[in-house]
């Protein structure tokens, strides 16, 4: 056959339809994948065809090594590339596993795993890594990247001049630390002679922008420093036709209202409800330790106000990055408007000129600033600082609106197929303005009954342990105590031997003890086998459960020194810095060590995983 033969032949191969059987299993393939989903299998045929070609074109090369063309397809390796994730809210881990299925797309095997369970002597062998750092808080680093993080820093850690990395930070520019622990983690591998793929993208609280131009980069570099041109040849499984689609943090599914009780006193000072939702059978599992994303709709009252402030016709229509609605809306449905954040903040500097605004905006207004941003909501810096707006420059300004995670109160193993809740409502008036939570608000005022979007986010570091006869400390102030009433459930429920016991912190004993007559009945029957609490309002001198740990100290070193897990779950600008410093003084005190010794045996225990937080 000529040259000019073969092309013809090949090319009628090409122009032949499929038949009706391969039309339909590729019809039946294709029905359920999502647009990502299809764009890889696009990438991965065109890669398919490509290798075939080539192979095709050298049957004497492949035949001269012993193997057949499909026999040495099948055998190549692909890459292997290292993607570590920091994550406090899960925002992290998703973006980790978005990059490894484009990896996988582009023919390379990735390891996707979380820094806190990285083993970190295998650093000095890595040749491509890849990041995604959360930073929370002030400046605060995930509690799994603190392992990550001492090693590095320490004298221990290795020269890396054989390493290739890139780092993508998260944070929310709120703060002034924006994206601290992403940064610290670039340069700190760059000090140790490891080579930068590329600068290091900073992603605020709308991160789609900046992370999909990352995910985009990170395919071309990991491509170019492994070699690997095409997609591998790899086998792939089609959901079976009439298969669900998984729920996600954007594919959340619907769960009924059964409970909403309030669970503090009248008067309390606090409105503290307990809710408990029925998930659909199969389709929603958790672990305690989980927490639930709920998404809900903007209170009505604040978006009243918003255009009442602004002036601005409601049924305007705004278009933004390709999405065109009312103005009424996006602020309803998209925008955040009960937290405020710095692009708004931004935008009435500019607006109006203020040099008060300005003077927020600048290092030494940081304090200032974080201020606003934790006491102040959208309406209060409208009405206070009037500027004229237009719609597109409004909705611009403000965050996307996120769901809210909420750390489970119960136990599958306890309660079948619900989710239990402890929600503190926000409400308040500041200034004579109403101020709400967007979610809280509206879960206190929905009926058994109601429809709510939810997911589950795992939290896979905060966790009974795997071994029932290890003991566990609890230590949840207010409704931090929620996932510890889970962890109870299932330690009875599995008849866990180890024991049990709680710190429980709140302002009054007669109107905030939440759950008291569950922890009482769990005293009673052995299930919970130490109780200290701390109201802080209840006597003159102000009593915290730091201050509990510290008088049962000499036992608590006990516990630990015995193999107990320690939790925290709560506040993360106070109480859990204080929780943190009274247990280091608990070990320096009860385990006669210096203070460097005991921050030590504290990074041992979080490296073991028996010192975790779940803090927000």
């Amino acid at each position: 056959m000529t040259q000019d033969n073969a092309v013809d032949s090949t090319s009628s191969t090409l122009r032949r339809p499929l038949d009706a059987n391969r039309q339909e299993q590729l019809a039946t393939l294709l029905a359920d994948m999502d647009p990502q989903s299809l764009q890889w299998v696009s990438g991965f045929v065109a890669g398919l065809a490509a290798e075939r070609g080539r192979l095709a074109q050298a049957p004497v090369a492949n035949a001269a090594q012993g193997l057949a063309p499909a026999a040495r397809a099948v055998t190549e390796v692909s890459p292997r590339v290292l993607v570590l994730f920091a994550s406090q809210t899960g925002n992290g881990r998703r973006i980790a596993e978005r990059l490894a299925r484009s990896l996988e797309g582009a023919g390379l095997t990735p390891e996707v795993v979380a820094a806190g369970d990285y083993p970190l002597r295998r650093l000095v062998e890595e040749r491509l890594v890849y990041l995604v750092a959360s930073t929370h808080g002030d400046g605060e680093a995930p509690d799994d990247a603190r392992p990550l993080m001492d090693f590095l820093f320490s004298r221990r850690a290795p020269r890396l001049e054989s390493l290739a990395f890139s780092v993508l930070a998260l944070g929310d520019s709120s703060y002034p630390k924006f994206c601290e622990t992403g940064r610290l983690l670039d340069e700190r591998l760059a000090s140790l002679g490891a080579r930068r793929l590329g600068a290091r993208v900073d992603c605020d609280v709308d991160l789609e922008p900046k992370v999909v131009p990352w995910l985009e980069q990170a395919v071309v570099s990991a491509r170019a420093e492994t070699g690997v041109s095409a997609p591998r040849l790899s086998v792939v499984t089609p959901l079976r036709p009439g298969a669900l689609t998984p729920v996600t943090r954007d594919n959340p599914l619907e769960a009924e209202l059964l409970v909403n009780q309030r669970i503090s006193a009248r008067d309390a000072d606090n409105d503290v409800r307990h809710l408990e939702l029925s998930l659909p059978e199969q389709r929603l599992d958790y672990e305690p330790g989980d927490a639930l994303g709920v998404w809900t709709l903007n209170p009505p009252p604040v978006v009243n106000r918003i255009l009442e402030l602004t002036g601005l016709d409601p049924q305007l229509a705004v278009s933004h990055e390709g999405v065109t609605l009312t103005l009424h809306a996006w602020l309803t449905q998209r925008r955040e408007i009960t937290r405020l954040a710095r692009p708004l903040i931004e935008q009435l500097a500019q607006r109006s000129g203020d040099a008060q605004l300005r003077a927020w905006l600048v290092p030494e207004g940081a304090a200032q600033l974080r201020r606003e941003l934790k006491e102040s909501q959208v309406t209060d810096l409208l009405r206070r600082f009037p500027v004229a707006w237009d719609p597109e420059a409004l909705v611009k300004s403000l965050n996307p609106l996120s769901p809210r995670l909420y750390s489970i109160a119960s136990s599958m193993r306890e309660v079948g197929n619900e989710a239990h809740l402890t929600v503190a409502v926000v409400d308040y008036e500041r200034d004579g303005e109403s101020h709400v939570g967007a979610a809280s608000w509206q879960l206190a005022n929905q009926q058994p009954g109601a429809k709510l979007r939810v997911y589950i986010e795992p939290n896979t570091r905060f966790r009974v342990p795997s071994d029932g006869t290890r003991d566990v400390i609890m230590v949840g102030p207010g409704t931090g105590v929620a996932p510890f009433r889970g962890f109870l459930q299932a330690r009875a429920a599995d008849g866990a031997p180890g024991r049990n016991w709680l710190f429980f912190g709140a302002r009054h004993r007669d109107s905030d003890f939440l759950y008291q007559l569950e922890w009482l009945a769990a005293l009673k029957k052995k299930q919970l086998h130490r109780l200290d609490v701390a109201f802080s309002r209840d006597q003159a001198h102000k009593v915290y459960v730091q201050d509990r740990m510290r008088a049962q100290g000499a036992e608590l070193f006990r516990w630990l020194e015995a193999g107990a897990h320690l939790y925290i779950c709560g506040d993360a600008e106070h109480m859990a810095p204080d929780v943190e410093a009274a247990l280091l003084s608990i070990i320096g005190e009860h385990g006669q060590r210096t203070a460097e010794a005991a921050r030590d045996y504290l990074s041992e225990l979080i490296a073991q995983r028996r010192y975790v937080r779940d803090v927000y």
